[in-house]
């Protein structure tokens, strides 16, 4: 079984005469239709509960039962299936019954192809217009396609928790003075809510800054938030703004916060209090009005424990905090998701897909997803490009043998510190220690793969030796 979202029609003939339900067969196939066909009513129910029919073709008169009785069950069992009732026996009131139980359309036999051809297109029609409607209800966008090409990216998702969330980003978002905490796993989504809530806000139109405070080295940090006067230190050319400064009227949006230097937090919290900043090298006070988003996938409540991280600064940055779930967590997510990414790539390396097989999504439900949406999009553009036909099969998701293993448990009862760390582990063994082929399958940043080799410490260096 597969399920189709594109535009391919899967019509089934249900009639006693072999012959006619051959020939519509071969004409439908040569219209570029998908046919099937029956003779009895066992074998057209039979087709039906098996494959997801678009169109029956259905003739009033069938051994032993009365088409309209079909009829009527068919729209009962399976309302979006369109019919159109072919009869050589038919009366008005036999057509005004047909109609009134459900059908689409009613010919007389015998018939010409045009005759089936016309009556074909005009459900056809039809038929686009409600898979059209169906994919915009599927692809649960949570925003507008204005906020979409703004943060540059979907926000997909029909689960209660990411439905949740967005409920609470576009709250955060009427009140420009607040400070936001976003919290979650690596690649669970944290910059693209971060963008939402600017870009939902009245601060649209003013600039959101974006750093990663583990991306950048402690030597030029200060420089980046609070920019410097030309000659303040060697390379100093000319004078520069902070980001402090740049996103006045904006949003800056601090990810990694807990990477930052110890040492800097003090200054920040200074800047985020009186949203007053200084260059370095320069004694002239900037006044600067900004909102400020940070994110995080670690525990900064165990980091003040630890004496890594300041309260006070924790406490100042935890005005409104936001938690994204895991994807393991809110599986509902992964099958809109997976659609989408499938439709973008698709579209990008000019390859159609037309299905993805049921097994694909039932496989993928019960995958942890350590990388969570990043790793999704990697499978997803992986599998097209391994794709042979138009369809997408479970052949096509060579997934890390480690992690189609994980029974799907209650979230409360899972310890997901040491699963992420066992997981990590037994990638790294099967990748023989080598970090890049690691970091792309658990779908995540080499860096992100390292600081998380830290954290569980991990140590692979007598491993590489002895290799």
């Amino acid at each position: 079984m597969e399920k189709i979202y594109m535009d391919q029609i899967k019509v089934l003939t249900l009639d006693d005469e072999i012959d006619f339900t051959n020939e519509i067969s071969d004409y439908l196939k040569n219209s570029g239709f998908i046919p099937y066909s029956a003779n009895t009513p066992e074998e057209g129910y039979a087709i039906l509960s098996k494959n997801n029919i678009d169109l029956l073709i259905l003739d009033v008169r069938l051994p032993g039962t009365n088409g309209l009785d079909i009829l009527k069950n068919v729209k009962s069992l399976y309302p979006k299936i369109e019919v159109i009732m072919v009869s050589a026996h038919g009366d008005m009131d036999t057509v005004i019954d047909s109609i009134r139980l459900g059908a689409f359309d009613y010919l007389r036999k015998p018939m010409r192809y045009i005759d089936i051809q016309i009556a074909i297109e005009r459900t056809q029609k039809y038929l686009q217009m409600q898979r059209k409607l169906a994919r915009v209800e599927e692809k649960y966008s949570l925003i507008t396609s204005d906020i979409e090409s703004k943060i540059g990216r979907h926000c997909i998702g029909k689960s209660k928790q990411i439905i949740e969330i967005y409920e609470l980003a576009k709250k955060a978002s009427q009140y420009p003075d607040i400070n936001v905490l976003i919290t979650g796993e690596s690649g669970t989504g944290k910059e693209i809510f971060a963008r939402l809530i600017h870009y939902m806000s009245q601060q649209k139109g003013n600039y959101f800054g974006a750093i990663n405070c583990s991306a950048i080295s402690e030597s030029l940090i200060e420089s980046e938030f609070f920019g410097h006067k030309k000659g303040s230190f060697t390379g100093a050319i000319a004078d520069k703004k902070g980001l402090f400064e740049i996103c006045n009227e904006g949003t800056l949006f601090l990810d990694e916060i807990a990477d930052m230097p110890f040492n800097l937090q003090s200054k920040i919290l200074r800047a985020i209090e009186e949203r007053t900043i200084t260059r370095v090298g320069d004694t002239k006070p900037i006044q600067t009005k900004f909102r400020l988003i940070a994110a995080t996938n670690c525990d900064l409540q165990k980091m003040v424990e630890e004496k890594k991280f300041r309260l006070d600064l924790l406490h100042r940055l935890n005005t409104l905090h936001i938690h994204i779930p895991p994807l393991r967590e809110r599986t509902e997510d992964i099958g809109p998701l997976l659609i989408d990414f499938t439709e973008e790539f698709s579209e990008k390396i000019n390859k159609p897909i037309e299905y993805i097989a049921d097994d694909v999504f039932e496989t993928l439900e019960k995958y942890s997803f350590p990388g969570n949406i990043r790793e999704l999009r990697n499978l997803a553009e992986r599998a097209i490009i391994l794709s042979t036909g138009k369809s997408l099969e479970i052949t096509d998701f060579p997934l890390p043998t480690i992690a189609t293993k994980l029974e799907k448990r209650d979230p409360n009862e899972r310890n997901n510190t040491t699963e992420e760390a066992e997981i990590i582990r037994k990638t790294l063994e099967e990748c023989e220690y080598n970090q890049v082929i690691t970091a792309e399958i658990l779908g995540m940043s080499r860096y992100a793969l390292i600081r998380r080799m830290r954290k569980y410490k991990i140590d692979i260096t007598k491993k590489e030796v002895d290799r």
